[in-house]
Order: structure tokens, then C-alpha cells, then sequence
């Protein structure tokens, strides 16, 4: 951090040459805009904040005003961005102490939530439903997706080479830059590179389906530009003609983890299978399929028991 800041100085001006700093070229695009917006935040809650005027009460008074107009992991998630430069002010004396100590995190209630999901009924019959012939559509698309539980970007990126049928797998290695005009680029983290096992029934239909492509070169992501709002278009019309839940792409994913856990697939299976860094984000995305199935387990337990008799 340069030496010209004072503790005189502003806070949304020390917060956004700390994003400059220490967040920019470090982090993916998509983090670094929340960051940015963020800031678009403080300077809107706290315009002519000084660093030395950021105390504890000031600092709970800006996170009300966030929570205002935003549910409470929203609001969490602001203060965990905002609180990274803050401790650093502390430690350069701009801030005579820690005022994130001991934050109350509130947020205003959650909107009622669309179904994310479908059940494996609602998801035999839209599978049943695409048209699969020789040629690539995006009814592939949402074939791959639902059997693999792909990110959007991820699928985009899969090449034929990516297959190997004679293991049944097929590897995630890159995503394809759909936001910026395409091309290949890093996956989301670490843990997104991995082989994801896929049933004999795809194997057959994407080896017939792939067997003439160029191996190196996306199957779905062409000349045209591919947008997530194409996808969740086409499975609109697709769920409301077959008169079941409306879900986007990304809920194809959802409903194939979903799927997977009712199953009895393991937590940890399921995380390194949707390329997750952490059980705790499978936990956290899941945690409806969860306590569901922990019911149930209640219910076997018993009448376990009973049985002991």
C-alpha cells in the first residue's frame, strides 16, 4: 500500500487501491467485480468516511445500511470483502483498532426462491423429450450437462478429445470464455480439473455424435456466441411444454447432484464429482437434499431398533 495515505484519507478511496493492489491479476474477473461492486457500495453508504473516523459503531451502522436491501449471506459476503482492507488499515495504524470485531450480520428476509431442481422423474422426462440425432444441438447440450453436472462454461469448453470412451470418463480441464468473446480459459479453481464417470448410455450416443469432429476443438462453442441466457430460453420452453419446474442450466447441475445424494452417493463423491473445493460448499449448495435425507435416516434408525426387540 503506498505511504501517502493518511489516516485522514478516505476509506472508499483507501478500499479501492486495495482492490487495485492486492485483488487485481489475482483473482478471476468474476470475484473481482463483486470486489468492485462493493466498493460501488461504500462509496455510496460512507462518501466522506475517514479511515480514523471507522470505528466499531460506524462500521456495524454501514453493514445495517447493506443489509437493508440485501439478504443476510449477501450481506455477508460484503463485509468479508470489505473487512480484508480494513484489517489491513489496522495494521498500518490508519485504524486506531479492529472495527470488525464482533459484527452483527443482518439482511432483510430471502425472496421467495424458484425451484432450483428437478426430481428424477420431471428429469427422465425432459431427457426423453430432447431431439438427439446426428448433428449437434444444444439438446446435447443439456444431455451432458444433466448426466455430468457441468458448470455452463465447462461444457462449452468439451472437446471430443475430452472423451475417453474406453474408460468412460470424460475430463474437465478449461472453461470457454463465453462473457468475452470465447476461447479457452482456466477452470473456476483447482479442484475443477478432474474426470467425471459417465454411464454407458452417454458414452454410446457422444461417441457416434463426436466421431467426425476436429478432437481439439469445442463441440458446442462454435463461430456463434454461446450466452447462458440461450440455454435457459430453450430449457424454458422445453419445461413449460412438458408442464414441469422451470430451471436454468445451472439447475441442471443442481438437480444432477440432487439426484446423486437422494441416491445415497456420498457428500464427498458428489463434491469432487461437481468439482467443488470443499465439501463445505457441497454442504452449504445441498443443505435441503441433506436434512431430508437425515429425516430419513431417523426413520431407518428406529425402526432399526424396533427390530432389536
Amino acid at each position: 500500500m503506498p505511504d501517502e495515505f493518511k489516516a485522514t484519507d478516505q476509506l472508499k478511496d483507501y478500499y479501492r487501491n486495495w482492490i487495485s493492489v492486492y485483488k487485481e491479476g489475482a483473482i478471476r474477473d468474476v470475484t473481482l467485480s463483486k470486489y468492485k461492486m462493493s466498493l460501488t457500495w461504500v462509496e455510496k453508504l460512507a462518501p466522506n468516511l475517514k479511515l480514523c473516523d471507522v470505528t466499531r459503531t460506524v462500521y456495524q451502522q454501514i453493514i445495517n445500511e447493506y443489509a437493508k436491501e440485501h439478504e443476510r449471506q449477501t450481506t455477508m459476503d460484503f463485509h468479508h470483502q470489505l473487512k480484508g482492507a480494513i484489517l489491513d488499515a489496522v495494521d498500518e495504524g490508519l485504524i486506531p483498532r479492529d472495527p470488525t470485531r464482533k459484527v452483527i450480520i443482518k439482511g432483510c428476509a430471502p425472496a421467495d426462491k424458484k425451484k432450483k431442481y428437478l426430481n428424477q422423474f420431471e428429469l427422465h422426462t425432459l431427457l426423453k423429450s430432447l431431439t438427439l440425432g446426428s448433428e449437434v444441438n444444444w439438446d446435447w447440450f443439456i444431455l451432458l450437462v444433466a448426466k455430468t453436472g457441468m458448470r455452463f462454461s465447462e461444457a462449452l469448453a468439451v472437446t471430443p478429445a475430452d472423451f475417453d470412451f474406453a474408460h468412460q470418463t470424460v475430463s474437465v480441464s478449461k472453461t470457454w470464455n463465453y462473457k468475452e468473446g470465447g476461447g479457452f480459459a482456466p477452470t473456476k479453481n483447482r479442484s475443477s480439473v478432474r474426470k467425471i464417470q459417465i454411464d454407458w448410455q452417454v458414452v454410446m450416443q457422444f461417441a457416434s455424435l463426436v466421431k467426425d469432429l476436429p478432437p481439439d476443438k469445442p463441440i458446442f462453442a462454435t463461430d456463434k456466441k454461446a450466452y447462458n441466457s440461450t440455454m435457459n430460453d430453450i430449457l424454458e420452453r422445453y419445461c413449460k411444454k412438458l408442464e414441469i419446474p422451470v430451471i436454468s442450466v445451472h439447475g441442471l447441475r443442481h438437480t444432477h447432484a440432487s439426484i446423486l445424494l437422494y441416491a445415497g452417493v456420498s457428500i464427498g463423491s458428489v463434491a469432487r464429482r461437481l468439482g467443488h473445493a470443499s465439501m463445505t460448499t457441497t454442504q452449504k449448495t445441498y443443505l435441503h437434499v441433506i436434512q431430508e435425507l437425515e429425516n430419513q435416516d431417523v426413520d431407518l434408525v428406529m425402526r432399526s431398533l424396533a427390530n432389536l426387540t
